[in-house]
């Protein structure tokens, strides 16, 4: 390709705003879905596998061990070789396999199998005596679940919850290569096909901005959620 048709295929600088701002808005909108289907599924899912471990509220070590298995390989997977193996999976229920829909099915995959293990290793923090009090005192399950375990892992789920997201992030640029729209699609479309360095550039930018805000964001609510934070809070 010549320099002036690779000239004339780059995208002007006062055009990159309606070019970057709709697949911000796409990328977004991908990791909200995903997040929401991750989150959904991962906090049940990894409070059952913790507590079918030996020593939890129904322990069962044959049921724990296949779980966590399924839940190794999900994460042992690099996402690019995911997205390709289960094709075939998402075209059945999507109905195609390029665009959004395309691409919420394998990052959901892969994002409950990370949050999953967040969950069950955030739940190993809670001291067992807590869990303790909570059976002595004539909670059921559940409520021991949700109000000692999850209640008490809180900031250490919502740390984990943040690496998620950004994670979710990273995957959403991968699947730009599948045509999944966002700022992937943008890049590679546009800023490596086309040699377009502002485009490159630019893409490289946002995603750095959307990152660290994502990532000072949760810091924000780890330290609001920790209770020697609020109370410290409190005093002042």
């Amino acid at each position: 390709m010549s320099e002036s048709l690779l000239a004339s295929s780059k995208v002007p600088v006062n055009e990159l705003p309606a070019l970057l701002f709709p697949a911000l808005l796409d990328t977004l909108i991908m990791v909200g879905i995903v997040m929401s289907i991750v989150v959904a599924v991962g906090i049940p899912l990894g409070a059952l596998i913790h507590n079918l471990a030996p020593g939890g509220l129904f322990e069962n070590p044959s049921l724990h061990t296949t779980l966590s298995w399924v839940i190794s390989i999900g994460r042992s997977l690099p996402f690019l070789i995911l997205m390709a193996a289960i094709m075939p999976v998402t075209r059945f229920i999507t109905g195609t396999n390029i665009g959004i829909p395309a691409a919420v099915v394998p990052m959901s995959l892969a994002g409950i199998a990370f949050f999953t293990r967040i969950v069950e290793n955030s739940l190993r923090s809670v001291p067992p005596a807590l869990v303790q009090v909570a059976r002595a005192s004539g909670g059921s399950r559940l409520q021991v679940i949700r109000s000692a375990q999850l209640a008490e892992a809180v900031p250490s789920i919502i740390g984990g919850l943040t690496i998620n997201i950004i994670a979710m992030i990273e995957y959403s640029a991968i699947a730009g290569t599948i045509g999944a729209g966002g700022i992937g699609y943008v890049a590679v479309t546009y800023g490596y096909q086309r040699f377009d360095q502002g485009v490159m550039l630019a893409t490289i930018v946002i995603l750095v901005i959307t990152v660290a805000v994502v990532q000072l964001g949760g810091d924000a609510l780890v330290r609001y959620t920790t209770p020697h934070q609020r109370a410290r809070a409190s005093v002042y």
